[in-house]
């Protein structure tokens, strides 16, 4: 509904609403009870009365499909219990303000906890409450605030573009009347005097004045509402200067029209409308073409378990996952697609969906969905559907794992493009004073150029596209970041924070040995059915070299970060992990990692790790230690110590037996003395210390490796180019400072002729949509080069 009007009976809201508490208000047409409530310094309604099963009657009975719980069903990406999300396609986002309002639907309704917008796929994402908001409802609340869904039932899937054709009608409009406009203007640009011409010369003028009715209220709307929406908001969006200079040109023409003083300026207006949605279309051409986003998902690193008709084990690629494939999901583990729980006891974390840390138990049979955390030791499934790479890049990315890690370039961007617009508009009413003193007739021009000329499209693309092209760049190599932001965060590091095990050693090329008293079959199928549901490095190292055995199904499991796991099987018991843990207290101290074991309490002995390390290590810390401090915090004792000290640069401190508390809390003292942290882990035990630095990076090597709580993902065999990767997230920003250097020189340029009166509005018009793309070409060009540069 509109700000003033009454959503059910259209009565207009100031004449005939009774404001009481200044909270609510009540129409006297229909006594609908509204609620006032404020979005971004807006003030909005919204129908208190509208119970779960109604909607508004301007929109009633549209969206009664909706009420089939079949269709519901195809369209929600996840449902469980009383938790439902939708992405939605909204076609009527257009600017910040729309961006805003979608993002806090929650204050127009509290049943919805969180709405994420994609602004480049025009949709958003809503998580809420079934109980007490239904879908139909979800979408009559967007309808009634002017930001309408599109629905089709026949070809509607999660994730897929839309085609949207209304800037090429627009831009057919324009042109048909811009080409009219010009031919009935050629008597007035070549002075043509005849009786014919005179006689006609109000029909002509009256024509064009037609002609330019639909390029102003049709073809050229999106930049009034922008503006609009963007001016209501207080914000001073790019689109104001060329509204602005829109409407200046339609009235002052129109105006010599009607009074018959003059032909006005209606070519400039058609073709400034043509031109600017000329280089629209381009523009969304060329980022069509250059979409980054695709191809760096479609290299996700992300592993699991499949389990073959033979019953062997084997570990694939996310993306290669079938429809009837049989999956193994371990402890801690993400289930990467829609699937039957068939095997195992099933608790699930949703929370990397939900945002809500609650476990949900499951039986074998249920429905489990994708995003969901196993917690209870190993699970087999079946799947129902193929994986959707976008959907786990949209859990990756979920702001409830986001801690405050914002762009600073980003602000500067969006400052830079708000001071751009004052200035400019600043610029162009001295000007146009100073031509309506000096020389009149090219006052509007000067005003309209200006406006124009200057508009900052090409400050606001620098660093999305500059980002962006780093983001493909970076995916090819096997470094997949979670977004833009992180390749900021990445240029300002000075410290730089290594986990050891399964981090900076190769766990395929570990060396194991017992030592101790001689298993029976029993306590080994039990050691080996414990180890298969941890993914943990030591244990997939451990479970890999032990000889098979049939797998049982355990009756309780459960493991402790940074200590071991405790598991049960009939009447046996079994811990596995540090001497502490498993209740031996007389082990003498050893230089290298173990993992000790008992059974029924009982101690049964301890497998030592000869570690191998990853290949480059030495060059790899000798690149960084000139520019970074170095640190190695691991969770094992110090046996490795002279070896890695043979290995690593003498100023790399090595820190043995830290708890994943403690790398937490090391990581949070060295940022509070001013260190921009880097830390790169396993994703297991260093979950937390990943989310605490400003950039976290998982190390991947044939496991399932996702985790919300890390940055970015890096291919373990690229370990070695970690620091070529570092220097290409600087090269990012100074590409994006010379963009801006770049652009600031064009518009000095352009300003100086338009200013001076030397440049009509049309060929403004043609120039800046122009400026766009060579800064889009520019930025593209540059991080290709310095990515050629990468091995």
């Amino acid at each position: 509904m509109s700000n003033n009007t009454c959503f059910h009976c259209g009565l207009d809201a100031t004449a005939s609403t009774i404001t009481f508490d200044n909270k609510s208000f009540c129409c006297n047409g229909c006594k609908t009870v509204y609620e006032i409530f404020s979005v971004n310094d807006l003030t909005c309604y919204y129908d208190l009365q509208q119970a779960p099963g109604a909607t508004p009657k301007d929109i009633e009975g549209k969206y009664n499909f909706l009420d089939n719980a079949k269709i519901v069903e195809q369209l929600l990406e996840f449902n469980n219990d009383d938790t439902q999300i939708v992405t939605l396609y909204i076609p009527h986002i257009h600017c910040s303000s729309c961006i805003w309002i979608l993002e806090n639907l929650n204050k127009l309704n509290p049943s919805i906890s969180s709405s994420i917008v994609n602004f480049g796929k025009k949709n958003v994402r809503v998580t809420f409450n079934s109980e007490s908001l239904t879908l139909k409802n979800l979408v009559a609340l967007l309808s009634s605030i002017g930001y309408e869904p599109f629905i089709s039932l026949d070809d509607y899937s999660v994730g897929k573009k839309h085609t949207d054709r209304s800037l090429i009608y627009k831009l057919g409009v324009a042109g048909f009347a811009f080409g009219n406009v010009m031919f009935l203007s050629f008597p007035e640009y070549f002075q043509v005097d005849g009786f014919w011409i005179e006689k006609y010369k109000p029909l002509f003028r009256w024509l064009m004045f037609f002609f330019s009715l639909p390029v102003v209220f049709y073809s050229a709307q999106d930049y009034f509402i922008s503006a609009f929406k963007g001016l209501r908001s207080k914000i001073l969006n790019i689109d104001v200067p060329i509204a602005l200079g829109v409407l200046v040109l339609f009235v002052r023409s129109s105006t010599e029209i009607i009074f018959n003083v003059g032909s006005g300026f209606f070519d400039s207006l058609t073709g400034l409308i043509f031109f600017l949605l000329l280089g629209k279309f381009f523009q969304q051409k060329t980022y069509t073409f250059l979409s980054f986003e695709r191809d760096y998902k479609s290299y996700f690193p992300i592993g699991i378990t499949k389990i073959t008709t033979e019953g062997t084990e084997e570990s694939i690629q996310v993306y290669d996952i079938e429809k009837g494939d049989r999956l193994l999901i371990r402890n801690e583990e993400l289930i990467p697609v829609d699937c039957i729980l068939i095997k195992g006891t099933a608790h699930i974390d949703y929370s990397f969906v939900t945002g809500e840390s609650k476990t949900v138990s499951k039986q074998s049979g249920d429905k489990l969905f994708a995003g969901g955390k196993q917690l209870d030791g190993s699970i087999e499934v079946d799947v129902l559907k193929s994986v959707e790479q976008s959907y786990l890049t949209q859990l990756w990315s979920n702001d409830v794992f986001k801690k405050d890690k914002a762009s600073s370039f980003t602000n500067i961007t969006n400052s830079i493009s708000k001071r751009f617009t004052i200035a400019i508009l600043l610029i162009a009413l001295i000007t146009t004073s100073f031509w309506l003193l000096t020389d009149a007739s090219k006052a509007l021009n000067v005003f309209t150029s200006v406006l124009i000329i200057a508009c900052p499209c090409a400050i606001a693309l620098s660093a999305p596209f500059t980002f962006g092209n780093i983001l493909r760049i970076l995916g090819k190599k096997k470094f997949y970041l979670k977004n833009a932001s992180v390749i900021e965060q990445l240029s300002k590091i000075n410290t730089i924070i290594f986990d050891k095990t399964g981090t900076i050693t190769v766990n395929k090329k570990t060396t194991i040995n017992y030592e101790g008293y001689e298993f029976s079959l029993d306590e080994e199928t039990l050691l080996k059915s414990t180890l298969r549901g941890s993914n943990h490095p030591l244990s997939r190292s451990l479970y890999n070299i032990l000889n098979k055995h049939d797998i049982v199904d355990l009756d309780t499991y459960k493991e402790f970060s940074g200590k071991g796991i405790e598991a049960q099987y009939k009447n046996r018991k079994i811990k596995i992990g540090s001497a502490p843990f498993v209740g031996h207290t007389s082990d003498t101290a050893t230089l290298n990692t173990t993992v000790h074991v008992s059974t029924n309490n009982q101690y049964k002995g301890k497998f030592t790790f000869y570690n191998a390390y990853r290949k480059g290590i030495s060059q790899l810390f000798n690149a960084l230690k000139e520019t970074y401090d170095l640190v190695i915090l691991s969770g094992d004792n110090a046996g490795e110590k002279d070896n890695l000290t043979k290995l690593l640069p003498t100023k790399t401190k090595l820190l043995f037996n830290q708890k994943p508390e403690d790398k937490l809390e090391y990581i949070k003292y060295h940022q509070d003395e001013g260190a921009h942290v880097l830390m790169i882990g396993d994703g297991l035990n260093d979950a937390g210390a990943l989310a605490q630095s400003h950039v976290g990076i998982v190390i991947s090597e044939n496991v399932n490796v996702f985790s919300p709580a890390c940055d970015a993902i890096l291919d373990a065999s690229k370990f070695d180019q970690l620091f070529n990767y570092i220097k290409i997230s600087k090269s990012a920003i100074k590409i994006i400072k010379w963009s801006f250097l770049l652009s600031f020189i064009y518009n000095s340029i352009g300003l100086y002729f338009a200013v001076t009166g030397q440049l009509a509005p049309v060929v403004a018009a043609i120039l800046m949509p122009l400026s766009s793309i060579s800064i889009v070409a520019f930025t593209t060009i540059a991080t290709n080069i310095i990515g050629r540069k990468l091995e």
